[in-house]
């Protein structure tokens, strides 16, 4: 049973057995511990949204979904690293300053209403620098973070292996370390000798930054020997002779349910970003009726690596620290690219993805397209029917969608109307030419995936 504490009007706290005369209000211990920290949230409106986008470009005021949409991923990493929202502002017209990288004027709003609505901390849905960071902290009373640091904190909760663990500090060390400032109050040189006899020695910062960037060269060194038992192990599976396929994609696309589905492994799989960190590899049996008219027989099996998710501004030290993770996708013999189907901003998220892989090389790797979730589309999923993905598809063929598709299903050559699904999934169809639609809750579209991987790798064999 906890004890109860009472505090009273000069703030100092005592026992229930404490003095009768003060005034005093009981304080529950623990509900304090488990109160969920708040964040109040600022974004931008043309930052994560392709809708906002065109609407800035046409002149057009940005509809209420549109600005509700610019926060919903930075929602749902806050929502992954426990914490509560307590309010939202969208910029619309920023305006540079050197104090807080917006109008004074705006700044000090929105320190406001985190103050009016009990935020705990303000969170920026794009990176801060150093130095406005320090002048936030000090006009809103409150700890700051950008959306980088809430990535990095996601990270190190879910590292479970000595190789994660190891990564994600090296990237929290290389983020923290010209931020170093901002953590100190006192900055007091250590004191010399007698005067004139020593300088005054060196500042408390100087110290630490020292310190940190010896501890980044330990971490270094370490990952080197984890990068080289990789290596082994990735020479062990090349001795069995199977292809290798990784699956990349957007975090939350369902990368690890879809490994799980295919090949029975038990990755933790949650409805949050970034739920697992580390690669794993199983094999997957194909189908032996590819139905490929060649003289080399498909292969009968292949190994398959569920990798860590990409996001849109996935910080670059994370990149650099995840290099041996990530190089699972550069060094397979194909890529499977998963799509969240049913996320209006998939066009978005499939940018991303390219972009991460030419960052780590991996863009000249052979890929499928899958488009993943189809069992929950809706109408008003997808891409809208005149989207211009079909120009920024690497690697993907041209060929012009079938319009017998589009005519049999035309209610004016009399044949049955589609249903919202189906008029999804051909509009995604469409921006995606060679893409397979599956569903790993209901497993469908598996078989026509195994056919395609065993064509896919033999055509570039």
């Amino acid at each position: 049973m906890s004890q109860s504490f009472y505090e009273s009007e000069d703030g100092s706290h005592c026992s229930a057995g404490g003095s009768r005369n003060s005034r005093k209000s009981p304080i529950d211990l623990e509900a304090e511990e488990n109160k969920p920290v708040r964040a109040f949230l600022v974004g931008k409106a043309e930052s994560r949204s392709q809708w906002i986008g065109d609407a800035l470009a046409g002149g057009t005021s940005c509809a209420a979904p549109c600005v509700s949409s610019a926060l919903a991923e930075l929602r749902g990493l806050v929502d992954t690293l426990g914490l509560e929202i307590a309010g939202e502002h969208i910029l619309t017209n920023i305006k540079p300053h050197p104090r807080y990288g917006i109008g004074t004027g705006t700044a000090e709003a929105i320190a406001a209403k985190a103050s009016e609505a009990h935020a705990d901390c303000i969170i920026f849905d794009f990176e801060i620098s150093p130095t406005h960071q320090r002048n936030w902290e000090k006009l809103a009373s409150v700890p700051v973070f950008d959306r980088h640091e809430v990535i990095l904190r996601i990270f190190a909760q879910r590292a479970r292996t000595k190789e994660a663990v190891l990564q994600v500090e090296l990237a929290k060390l290389a983020y923290s370390l010209p931020r170093l400032a901002h953590t100190y109050g006192d900055m007091a040189r250590q004191r010399g000798g007698s005067y004139g006899a020593k300088g005054a020695g060196e500042t408390k910062l100087e110290l630490d930054r020292r310190a940190v960037q010896e501890k980044m060269h330990r971490i270094k060194k370490e990952l080197e020997k984890v990068r080289k038992n990789r290596a082994t192990n990735r020479k062990k599976r090349d001795k069995a002779a199977l292809p290798s396929c990784a699956i990349v994609g957007y975090t939350n696309a369902g990368k690890s349910s879809l490994l799980n589905a295919l090949t029975g492994a038990d990755v933790l799989v949650e409805n949050k970003l970034f739920a697992t960190l580390d690669p794993t590899t199983r094999r997957l049996q194909l189908s032996n009726s590819a139905g490929i008219a060649t003289t080399c027989n498909p292969p009968a099996a292949v190994l398959l690596t569920d990798t860590v998710g990409f996001i849109d501004g996935l910080p670059h030290n994370l990149v650099d620290a995840f290099k041996s993770t990530l190089e699972e996708a550069a060094l397979a013999d194909l890529l499977l690219i998963v799509l969240d189907a049913s996320d209006p901003a998939v066009t978005e998220q499939y940018k991303t993805v390219l972009q991460v892989l030419t960052e780590i090389h991996a863009d000249a790797v052979p890929s499928l397209i899958l488009l993943n979730k189809t069992d929950l589309l809706t109408d008003a999923d997808g891409l809208a029917p005149n989207t211009e993905t079909a120009t920024i598809l690497k690697n993907e063929s041209t060929t012009t969608p079938n319009p017998e598709n589009a005519i049999a299903h035309n209610p004016a050559n009399g044949a049955l109307p589609q249903t919202q699904n189906e008029a999804t999934l051909s509009r995604l169809k469409q921006a995606f030419p060679d893409s397979i639609p599956i569903s790993v809750k209901n497993k469908a579209g598996f078989t026509e995936l195994k056919n395609a991987i065993a064509k896919k790798l033999q055509e570039t064999n």
